[in-house]
């Protein structure tokens, strides 16, 4: 595998200056999060290369386990930074939803999928970077599935309400709102999937490719990657979801609507 120079980095880092030139000659005032988002992009992805470079020499059981539950908890964090509308306990059902999710997936992975004498001599160089890669979609679908859960109750208070007051269960009366919820947080891997190896070459797979990997194997461990994936962000979703409804409705059966509030108020 070729060794990227500075110079490389810096030749594909000069490619940003096109999104700033296209963001100022659109006058769409995004230059400022541009460059902190470039800027941000380099220092994080630089700053885990050189923890995972340590952690793999080392692959403490104690280490790799404190990384892990942070990446996780940052995960949660981040997908309710995303939403517009929240409500008391968002933070912690999306923590919960996280942790319920992808670490039982990949759990599944190591334990099922690829066994454990194949991954126990560098548990490392297995555990973070299959963790990451299912956080990265699962935060994405608790995001979209938070989001839109309280925007669709929002939206249908009125229908809602009534729906409860003619004696309709929180279950009959929430059903379209999380059905929505949960398939707006679903739709995006589905989308993936739908279209990978036909328009898109996935991440791992094109690594690996590149690091002069048979295709047919990168093929392989895709697919794994694929449909672990799909079930993290699934099972994260419909989780995040669920919990969110349980903190909107009430045993009565009454919709706690005033709970809602916009980010920010």
């Amino acid at each position: 595998m070729y060794d990227l120079t500075t110079l490389n980095l810096v030749l594909a880092t000069s490619l940003v200056l096109v999104n700033g030139i296209i963001s100022v000659w659109l006058k769409l005032d995004m230059e400022k999060r541009l460059l902190i988002a470039t800027l941000r992009s380099i220092v994080q992805l630089l700053l885990i290369g050189l923890i995972l470079e340590w952690i793999f020499e080392l692959s403490w059981w104690s280490v790799i386990a404190a990384l892990m539950f942070t990446m996780t908890l940052i995960a949660g964090i981040t997908a309710v930074q995303r939403s517009q509308r929240r409500y008391p306990g968002i933070w912690l059902n999306s923590i919960v939803a996280v942790f319920a999710s992808s670490w039982l997936v990949t759990g599944f992975a190591l334990t099922v999928v690829i066994p454990p004498h194949s991954w126990s001599d560098s548990p490392a160089q297995y555990l973070i970077p299959l963790l990451g890669m299912i956080l990265g979609n699962t935060l994405n679908g608790i995001s979209l599935g938070l989001d839109r859960l309280s925007e669709e109750l929002v939206l249908r208070r009125a229908e809602v309400e009534l729906k409860l007051t003619l004696g309709a269960t929180r279950n009959e009366a929430a059903r379209q709102a999380l059905q929505n919820a949960v398939r707006s947080g679903m739709t995006p891997i589905i989308n993936s999937m739908m279209v990978v190896g036909l328009v898109s070459l996935p991440g791992m797979m094109t690594g690996q490719i590149l690091a002069g990997a048979s295709p047919l194997e990168s093929v392989k461990y895709q697919i794994v990657i694929m449909f672990l994936i799909a079930s993290g962000t699934a099972l994260g979703t419909v989780i995040s979801v669920v919990l969110g409804y349980r903190r909107l409705f009430n045993s009565r059966h009454q919709f706690l609507f005033e709970r809602i509030y916009k980010a920010g108020e």
